[in-house]
């Protein structure tokens, strides 16, 4: 098994067309689901200090481990059903932020590039 993101998109795109959920699967409910993923990553961290956040990280491994996936999958998959080449997408915007966040100029900071 190969962890490429073209080899794992085309096993998302299996996984969901065995059980016919294509259907529902047009672009805005895939948005829906990408946006949903998020919350439930951050509902483990919610009211939590820093050292808190460091001990649950390690406490709830297995179920914070799965909402990353939660995310990817429907990612993959609309990229997919988009005919978007998502490790060429990911590559084309790594050299846009490069452009936009130079090492000499954003440094550590935290402002978006029109502020640099």
């Amino acid at each position: 098994m190969t962890n490429s993101v073209t080899a794992l998109t085309e096993e998302i795109h299996a996984y969901c067309e065995k059980p016919e959920w294509a259907q529902n699967h047009d672009p805005k409910e895939m948005a829906v689901a990408i946006a949903a993923g998020p919350g439930q990553l951050l509902r483990h961290y919610v009211w939590q200090d820093a050292a808190q956040n460091d001990e649950r990280a390690t406490a709830r491994r297995a179920p914070i481990e799965d909402e990353p996936a939660d995310v990817a999958t429907p990612v993959s998959g609309m990229a997919n059903r988009q005919g978007i080449d998502l490790a060429a997408a990911i590559r084309a915007k790594l050299v846009r932020n490069e452009l936009r966040y130079p090492v000499e100029t954003a440094g550590s900071s935290n402002r978006k590039y029109i502020e640099l």
